[in-house]
């Protein structure tokens, strides 16, 4: 694969790539010398006060043995001076002796204990009480100083008569340097043992490392540790093919996720499709379908993609890579378009895959979808202070519809093993549901909304349900680590599940799910110089039908109509701003696209007149005669291409999300200017916060903040908008939606592979326990 993947030059990365080699090794080394520094360091620290006391025991006896030889000599002399009243002499034979370096001083005191010869060195704080000091404090003393003398007294005899006494005063100081080099030495010897030691032992474990690796790679090639195999165990031969295929696919995608320089495109996807999961059967199963087909007043099909970010994310990865897409048919003129199982090849104008379509009774949509989904398990994932509502009678509808679209699955399955994409919070349950028809199967489930905290996920009814339903996939997808860390927290308080916190698997009777975060994007396509043209004069006619002169801010809201979306907040930042800039009034105007949505549910008929009623008051506030007004609601379905208009021709787009997943209308925007102006303002409880940090972000509930930043945009120089979004713009055009996919799959197939690994190495190990 790697020949045929489009590359560019990546000095820097394999550089890159080599220095984080060597801090890896140098961590796994530091493992090791750490605590052998420590240890060597207490060893030292204990050592070295033992050897400062051998060290002054021996100059102690040392000084006690010269003394007695000094004594001895001079005790003839001075007894016959003494005797005989000659001070004179006396002096002199002392000076003479202090000739020895080590000798401080000497005196002679009478045997009254009267001082009265002493050399010119003799301390005068010194007399004939002074004794010498304990060998402990000697050793606490300064070379030189006062404390490091050692005072030792000898009685003067003369015919076994005692006629004074000879204090001898000796200088240590050469005790306390022999002491201090001592310790240098010790200090120097234990350092380079420590070194010598971790220095072998290091290229010891490295050598047996590269040993053990070596023989890992003769094992996978046939050979034994010391001759090559004659014959190859049938036993063992497919394990050995199954480790050859995934140390090499291993390889592989650590080469192709950490390569910056690849470009993802549709021809990256298919080719990593038939590479690593060897062309095998994609199925997508989704509540809203990629396109739908309805009648207009003048009784034409016509065909509307729908505003939905699942859509606009998923539906360029099925053009990619083919395969069936299973969805509810929701549109006046589905069925009329569809053969007898419900399928339609699409796209319309160049069709790529098919759409299997689910049709629902009014009782199944009411339950499944208004119901269990959308009033009790929206609510409870998004912190939008509106109250989930459970019932019995929905949950049973949610169950029965995701068994139906079980059914579908494996009805369109051509194999044991497809690679199925189950997408979003309707169809909770359906992985585990599969799980136990196609055992085989690759299930891939993305979570398109936030995961909530346990606490709050824990009102849910049928919460182990659902962590049941969900732990049939193979790989579960978040937007960010935030949702996953929620998600296995649920796990691990709510079912006897083994959580690996390290590789995020959670491993279920028996069965492994990788949890992982997959930040969604959108496909990415540059535009050619005609298209770009054309959007140039798109922008025109646009700002011109709104009214909007060369110098009106032109601020643009695109969303649902949901409670979510934070467009009151949005509003309610429109008249703080005016309110703080009159002169803005009549010079700016926020285009809010709403699309209607879930119109059955009170709680969203309620939003909608609220929305409605807050534009109305503002409009009126703020009216300004002959000029635009400060909010414009349009409260309709847009076509993909009016919103690419409306993206071009605004001056701000305005991301204001209460909590959402990703939000793709963020990148959507960023895709759309090429021209490289515009500013972005964004929630910072949306996902995309997290990446697009060149975006202005807010906390939408802060009406007064993002009335400032809002002006704040308004304002800003074309300089900063092309700097600001030029950034943006690398972010999104290097994480694209394919990128996205690709980075599940090769999950995936990583995942089946070691789980076929496993199950040899469980089959030869029984096998094994048998003889």
């Amino acid at each position: 694969m790697s020949a045929r993947l489009h590359t560019m030059p990546s000095s820097p990365a394999a550089r890159r790539s080599r220095n984080v080699s060597f801090l890896r090794t140098f961590r796994l080394s530091l493992r090791f010398i750490v605590p052998l520094a420590v240890a060597l360091g207490l060893f030292a620290y204990a050592v070295v006060p033992l050897v400062d006391r051998l060290m002054f025991g021996w100059a102690i006896r040392d000084i006690e043995a010269r003394t007695q030889l000094i004594a001895g000599a001079l005790d003839e002399q001075i007894g016959d001076a003494a005797r005989d009243g000659a001070i004179g002499r006396i002096s002199r034979a002392l000076e003479r002796a202090t000739h020895d370096e080590r000798l401080y001083a000497l005196a002679y005191c009478d045997a009254e204990g009267r001082l009265l010869v002493r050399t010119r060195q003799f301390p005068a704080g010194f007399d004939c009480t002074t004794r010498h000091a304990d060998p402990a404090q000697l050793a606490d003393a300064r070379p030189g100083s006062i404390e490091a003398l050692h005072v030792v007294q000898r009685p003067v005899m003369s015919d076994g008569e005692t006629l004074g006494a000879l204090v001898l005063v000796h200088d240590t100081s050469y005790v306390l340097r022999r002491s201090e080099e001592t310790r240098r030495y010790v200090v120097m010897l234990v350092a380079g043992m420590g070194a010598i030691v971790a220095l072998i032992t290091v290229l010891v474990a490295h050598l047996s490392w590269r040993g053990w690796v070596e023989g890992a790679r003769a094992f996978l090639r046939g050979e034994g540790l010391v001759r090559p195999f004659e014959r190859t165990d049938p036993d063992i031969a497919p394990l050995v093919s199954d480790m050859r295929q995934l140390l090499r696919q291993v390889n592989e995608e650590r080469r192709i996720l950490h390569d910056t320089t690849i470009e993802w495109r549709p021809e990256t996807l298919r080719l990593l499709l038939r590479e690593h999961l060897y062309g095998d059967q994609v199925i997508v199963v989704s509540n809203r379908e990629p396109y739908i087909h309805s009648r207009n007043d003048d009784g034409r099909i016509v065909v509307k993609r729908p505003a939905s970010g699942l859509v606009t994310a998923v539906e360029p990865v099925m053009r990619a890579c083919s395969g069936t897409w299973i969805a509810h048919g929701s549109g006046s003129a589905d069925a009329d378009v569809t053969d007898k199982q419900g399928h339609v090849a699409v796209p319309p104008d160049n069709p790529s895959y098919t759409l299997r379509r689910l049709w629902l009774s009014e009782e199944e949509e009411r339950g499944y979808y208004f119901g269990f989904a959308n009033e009790g398990l929206w609510p409870l994932c998004h912190i939008a202070h509106v109250r989930p509502i459970f019932r019995e009678a929905d949950w049973e509808q949610y169950l029965a519809v995701n068994k139906r679209f079980a059914d579908a699955v494996v009805a369109e399955a051509r194999t044991r093993d497809p690679v199925v994409l189950v997408q979003d919070y309707h169809f909770a349950l359906l992985p585990r549901l599969i799980r136990e028809r196609l055992p085989q199967a690759t299930i891939i489930t993305f979570w398109h909304i936030p995961w909530p905290n346990p606490e709050s996920f824990g009102i849910c009814p049928w919460r182990t349900e659902i962590l049941e339903g969900l732990l049939g996939s193979t790989i579960l997808g978040f937007h960010t680590p935030y949702h996953c860390q929620n998600f296995l927290q649920a796990v691990d308080r709510f079912l006897e599940a083994r959580i690996t916190r390290e590789d995020s698997v959670v491993t279920f009777h028996g069965r492994r799910t990788k949890v992982q975060d997959y930040p969604i994007s959108i496909h990415w396509e540059a535009l050619s110089p005609e298209q770009r043209q054309a959007a140039v004069m798109a922008r025109e006619r646009l700002r011109a039908s709104y009214g909007f002169g060369p110098e009106h801010r032109f601020a643009l809201g695109v969303d649902r109509l949901d409670y979510t979306k934070g467009i009151v907040e949005r509003f309610h930042a429109v008249e703080a701003m005016l309110a703080k800039h009159p002169e803005m009034v009549g010079r700016f105007t926020l285009v809010q696209i709403a699309a209607p949505t879930r119109s059955v549910l009170d709680d969203y008929r309620n939003f909608e007149q609220r929305v409605r009623e807050q534009a109305a008051r503002i409009n009126e506030r703020f009216a300004a005669p002959g000029r635009p007004e400060a909010i414009r609601l349009l409260v309709e379905q847009h076509g993909s291409e009016s919103v690419f208009a409306h993206f071009r021709a605004c001056d701000i787009c305005l991301v204001t999300s209460l909590h959402d997943g990703m939000n793709l209308v963020s990148k959507e925007f960023i895709a759309a200017r090429d021209d490289e102006q515009g500013v972005l303002i964004l929630s910072q409880f949306a996902g995309a916060a997290g990446e697009l940090t060149e975006a202005l972000i807010v906390n939408p509930y802060h009406v007064d903040q993002t009335a400032d930043v809002l002006y704040q945009a308004a304002t800003m120089h074309p300089a900063e908008q092309g700097e600001r979004m030029r950034s943006l713009r690398g972010i999104v055009e290097d994480f694209n939606i394919y990128r996205w996919a690709g980075r599940m799959l090769l999950d995936a197939s990583r995942e089946r592979n070691s789980a076929k690994t496993r199950d040899r190495i469980d089959r030869l190990s029984s096998s094994s326990e048998r003889y």
